[in-house]
Formats: C-alpha cells, structure tokens, sequence
C-alpha cells in the first residue's frame, strides 16, 4: 500500500467500450428518478459520478449493475445487453463480470477477510482450494496478507473497505461499481482507497465507475461525470 502511485491511463489506448447505457429512464410512482440517461465508459477507465443528494446517482448505479431494472433503454457490459438476459443468466453474468463496493463493507460478520473474499468465487462454483487461493493472492494485492484469518470486527474500517474491495475484484470482473465507497473512511484512508483503484486498473485493466461526494477524490479519476434531477449536465 505504500508504494501505490496515482497513475492515469493514455486512454487513446482503449480499444473498445466496456458499458454502454442508451435512453435510460427510471420512475418510483409518478417520481422520475433517472431521467433519459445515456453514456459510455471505455475499457480501463475510472469515471466518477457526481452530484447533489437526491440526483439519481445510485439508481443509476444501480441500473447499470444490473441490481435494479428501467423502465426504459438498454445496457450493454462488454456487448452483452444484460437486459435481455434471463433473470437466473443475469445473476450469473453479474457474478461473473460486475463487482460491487458500497459504502457501508457487507462484510459477513462470521467470516474471516479471506472466507470473506473467497464467498464469490464459491458462489461461482470454484473449490475450496482455488477459491483461497485466488483470495490470498487478492488480499495481498490490497495489501492484507497478514490479516487473512482476522474476522470483520478485528479489522479497522479502512481494513474492511479493503477486504471489501478484494472481494468485489477477486472474480476479475469487467466492471467495478463502487457506491461512495469511501463514505465511511477518513480522509487519509480515503486517499488510499482511490489510490488502490488506480493501481487496480493500471495492474488488471478494470474498468470503474464510481459514485462520490468528495469532489478532491473524484478528480483523481479519469472523467467526472456530473448529475442532477436525474439527468447527466456534464
């Protein structure tokens, strides 16, 4: 962790779009949540998405991972329309190509950071012996070797966000959808955690899109995209 560079990606490089949202529309009653919305994030990208409370930002996150449906329009994740896909293929596809990181870790209290992280790949239908070490190796990447066996409450917040982290990547997924994962952490950690995104798609070629309220932290990615009133406005 102490060596994590902020490094950008020639994005020239990039040879295709990882996600593609066209005409995205969502409503909760006569509440028009997500209002229209198209974009597209290249692969290996860092995008965050910002705005005021209330903006739409989670319900489009949320559209675009798959974890909530439009009513309107399409999304494509590495050319696969997700949309089209049955409920049980879509829950395979997301297992498989979308991580997410939230806010608040999710971690399962019971488990230790490394059962923790192996949970997707079991899930996944990977052995047990595949599994941890698929976790071992991820955890290190996060710079937790030595906490491997520590259950969640052993483990400060920055610590957890990592273990969190591990676990949303382990898979080696297309995409990574974070929702102010460092809503919950100090300033320094904080740093650390978006420092370790760029590392993770400097080293993997990840693509992220990441929802943040901290406006510093989010001219560390490579394109802010701006929300409000469920509209994109630059």
């Amino acid at each position: 962790m102490d060596n994590l560079q902020v490094n950008t990606t020639d994005l020239s490089t990039v040879n295709h779009s990882m996600l593609t949202a066209k005409n995205l529309s969502k409503k909760y009653a006569t509440f028009t949540v997500v209002n229209d919305v198209s974009l597209n994030i290249s692969k290996g990208e860092i995008v965050s998405i910002v705005g005021p409370s209330g903006a739409g930002k989670s319900t489009l996150l949320h559209l675009l991972g798959g974890l909530d449906k439009p009513d309107s329009g399409s999304v494509l994740i590495d050319n696969t329309d997700m949309l089209q896909l049955s409920a049980k293929k879509q829950a395979k596809f997301r297992n498989t190509h979308i991580g997410f990181v939230f806010q608040f870790h999710h971690l399962l209290p019971e488990f230790s950071a490394i059962e923790n992280v192996c949970v997707p790949l079991w899930i996944k239908g990977n052995s047990k012996k595949e599994a941890i070490e698929q976790a071992r190796e991820m955890l290190g990447i996060v710079g937790l070797s030595n906490r491997l066996d520590n259950k969640p409450n052993e483990l400060s917040g920055g610590e957890q966000q990592r273990v969190a982290i591990a676990r949303a990547l382990v898979t080696r997924p297309s995409v990574i959808m974070a929702d102010e994962p460092t809503g919950n952490l100090d300033s320094e950690n904080a740093h650390l955690v978006h420092n370790l995104f760029l590392e993770l798609r400097d080293k993997f070629g990840q693509t992220f899109v990441m929802i943040t309220h901290n406006d510093a932290l989010a001219k560390m990615t490579d394109r802010i995209i701006h929300m409000q009133d469920g509209r994109i406005v630059g």
